[in-house]
């Protein structure tokens, strides 16, 4: 009796230690929040790696977005993060203006993926048709060091404008504000996100908008990683002409903490899973094999240039 009690204790230690042993890993994905683009497509690699990597257990959290997940990565708190190119620059610079107390040395670059579209949405009825209209009005920029709020300070500044300028500075996420617009409590929203975002589509379904532009010589004067491009007309309901506007790149980093074989299938997945990121916002639909290994300012992960390499974008 006591040897089958001793037999069936040490089997069950067994079990115990070797469960650990069989799982590979934790994957959590760092987004943004949940009425903006990261989040939807967060939600879609989740479940691709949930579902494809063995042994893995996936987590999706929504956050303040860009400043919030490169330093949730760099303190080992995330696996993979969606970012803006200019705000992963500052980080691995450093930047303190720009919400870094340090360089954050651990970021390693798993793909670039789309442009976020700088969009500006005024309520029609509070006049606002161009930048210089926003002097004296109500303004969200985003919540506080996230990358849309950094995306509106550079906007301003290239415009001749701060912060002081403006009427009313909120610091609010993109649901937050479209609901102040609907509420007439806010005359514009600065959000920084992919075409067709839920939000402005929501807000331009419940009230009269304008979109205004930000024309290209302001674009040209920030310089990279700011481009010039343009809003197509009926991206929102009512506006029927297309706008330009300026665009920042989106990263999805990961860290030095995650395994080579690990960061390898991230990469692979995110390019044998398009349709499904398509289909989890359009967005997706912008996401390119053929541009994901250039431009970023931090390396890219060893297991990511291993995927490269095999499909002949890196030597």
């Amino acid at each position: 009796m006591i040897s089958k009690m001793v037999a069936a204790a040490v089997a069950a230690a067994a079990m115990a230690f070797s469960a650990p042993a069989q799982a590979e890993g934790f994957i959590n994905v760092l987004t943004g929040g949940t009425s903006g683009v990261y989040y939807p497509l967060g939600v879609a690699i989740g479940k691709i790696y949930g579902d494809k990597i063995a042994g893995v257990k996936t987590q999706v959290q929504a956050t303040k977005a860009s400043v919030e997940n490169l330093i949730l990565l760099q303190q080992g708190r995330g696996e993979l993060a969606f970012t803006l190119g200019d705000s992963l620059k500052s980080a691995w610079e450093g930047d303190e203006e720009a919400g870094f107390k340090k360089k954050l040395d651990k970021l390693r670059t798993i793909a670039a993926i789309y442009p976020n579209y700088i969009q500006i949405v005024a309520t029609s009825d509070s006049g606002i048709k161009t930048l210089a209209d926003l002097k004296g009005k109500s303004l969200s920029v985003g919540a506080p060091k996230s990358g849309t709020e950094l995306n509106s300070r550079a906007i301003l500044a290239a415009a001749g404008m701060t912060y002081k300028d403006i009427g009313k500075v909120e610091y609010l996420p993109f649901a937050e504000s479209v609901d102040l617009m609907k509420n007439r409590q806010l005359n514009a929203t600065l959000q920084s996100a992919g075409l067709g975002v839920a939000s402005l589509k929501d807000l331009s379904t419940a009230t009269d908008i304008t979109v205004v532009s930000v024309p290209k010589p302001i674009v040209d004067k920030i310089g990279p990683p700011f481009i010039a491009v343009t809003i197509p007309a009926n991206t929102y309901n009512g506006q029927d002409k297309d706008v330009p506007t300026a665009a920042v790149v989106n990263y999805l980093v990961s860290s030095s903490d995650v395994s080579d074989d690990l960061a390898y299938q991230m990469t692979k997945l995110i390019f044998e899973s398009l349709p499904e990121l398509a289909n989890a916002h359009a967005a997706g639909k912008e996401i390119k094999l053929e541009t994901a290994a250039s431009g970023s300012p931090v390396p890219l992960h060893p297991g990511a240039i291993r995927y490269y390499k095999e499909k002949g974008l890196v030597k």
